[in-house]
């Protein structure tokens, strides 16, 4: 017998989609009159850098040919050309003098992170997969859809620990909970937290030994700080701790989008085992059919090692300025950091120590926009898969701030929320 209750509507087909917590900000604050690129408005919310001109960089690619071939379906992995030119850009940066090297088969290409992300849990099979919080919010809703196959595994890190999991730690819990899998933004989108040098070796390590499949998000690997703030020298990736290619179980999710700053490009690609790869391939045959061919081309031009390089060394330099300028003005309102924030174009901050009503992160978020100013409460990052944990957000008092907008727009965010609190 069918128990399936039958719809009053052909709206009640639809389940109540909750928005990622970006999109929820941009939303509210359109009901306001915000619109992209509106001059009034300061996105301190925003998870995309700005994309025009950068002191130092090299100039914005503004144009792109077609050819008669790409107006036909391309290979489901992306192009043996930008399969060949990614796997070439992580032998170079991470794996110089290694006997074991990256090649196209171990990369393959879809149209932003995200997808490749929805590739990656729909290949996973019947697995414990770890996961922490705070963490990326689309991590949430993406999670759930593969209930019904995988076991979600919550992994809190505390603000009393600088929200950091340790390498000890890890280990133990990957034993203790049996994971085959484990998920992480590294650096961490909210909260800068970067897991390199030893540790991250380590991490590779505990993989290695428990044939725990370490889902690295790097969409932020080239946004790297020092502990006093300034550029550091070069990218992180788990790329550089990987003994063997194709048996290591590391899988690195990557793209064009924050560190090469062309997020309306939607490239992304994943680097892997060439049997993980194949099998994302498959993956893709049902969801999404594989990438365009003309943006793989231009992306090309990107990846140019030198261009790549004047690229992500101009990025660092700009946007550990503004870091050092957003840290410094928001901890004189009042709001305190915890840890380094070593990496991302965000500061995770707790205002808990702000006068009421500036203390509730929801209170914080709709006065900001009443100075058309936008953030995100920190309730977002609490991923939650299937809202099955209920009651109050162990987050409701911290805040994502972003310094993802040009220095001047930046400011005059700060500048209102300064007069917001004052």
């Amino acid at each position: 017998m069918n128990s399936q209750v039958t719809p009053a509507s052909a709206a009640d087909a639809f389940r109540p989609v909750p928005y990622m917590g970006v999109i929820y900000v941009v939303a509210e604050a359109m009901k306001l009159g915000f619109r992209n690129g509106h001059p009034d408005w300061s996105n301190l919310g925003q998870g995309q850098p700005e994309v025009g001109p950068l002191e130092g960089a090299p100039p914005r690619i503004d144009h792109i040919d077609l050819q008669p071939g790409d107006h036909a379906y391309g290979p489901i992995n992306g192009s043996d050309e930008m399969r060949e030119a990614v796997a070439q850009h992580y032998n170079r940066l991470y794996r110089k003098g290694m006997k074991s090297q990256y090649t196209r088969d171990n990369v393959a290409v879809a149209a932003g992170g995200r997808l490749l992300l929805s590739r990656t849990f729909a290949a996973m099979g019947a697995v414990n997969l770890g996961y922490q919080t705070p963490d990326y919010t689309a991590y949430e809703d993406m999670l759930d859809y593969h209930r019904h196959r995988f076991t979600p595994v919550l992994v809190r890190t505390h603000e009393s620990e600088g929200f950091k999991l340790s390498a000890e730690r890890f280990g133990q819990i990957v034993r203790d909970q049996g994971l085959g899998a484990y998920l992480v933004s590294n650096p961490c989108n909210p909260t800068g937290v970067l897991i390199q040098g030893d540790e991250l070796a380590a991490y590779a390590d505990t993989a290695r030994a428990t044939n725990c499949l370490l889902v690295m998000d790097e969409f932020y690997s080239h946004y790297i700080y020092n502990a006093d703030g300034s550029a550091a020298a070069g990218p992180v990736s788990a790329a550089s701790v990987v003994e063997d290619v194709d048996r290591d179980p590391v899988f690195i999710i990557d793209g064009l989008t924050k560190n090469f700053r062309y997020p309306g490009w939607r490239v992304g690609w994943a680097v892997g085992p060439r049997d993980m790869i194949e099998g994302l391939g498959r993956a893709a045959s049902a969801i999404d059919g594989g990438p365009p061919l003309p943006i793989q081309r231009a992306a090309l031009q990107v990846l140019e090692p030198s261009r790549a390089d004047q690229e992500t060394h101009a990025l660092r330099q700009a946007f550990a300025a503004k870091h050092q300028v957003m840290r410094s003005r928001l901890e004189k309102l009042g709001v305190r950091f915890s840890g380094d924030s070593a990496g991302t174009f965000y500061l995770w901050g707790s205002i808990a120590g702000l006068k009421a009503p500036f203390n509730d992160a929801d209170v914080f978020f709709r006065k900001a926009l009443e100075q058309k100013v936008m953030v995100v409460p920190g309730r977002f990052f609490d991923v939650n898969p299937g809202g099955l944990r209920t009651g109050p957000s162990p987050m409701a008092q911290m805040m994502r701030f972003s310094f993802g907008p040009s220095m001047a727009n930046m400011c005059q965010g700060l500048d209102r929320l300064e007069a917001m609190l004052a």
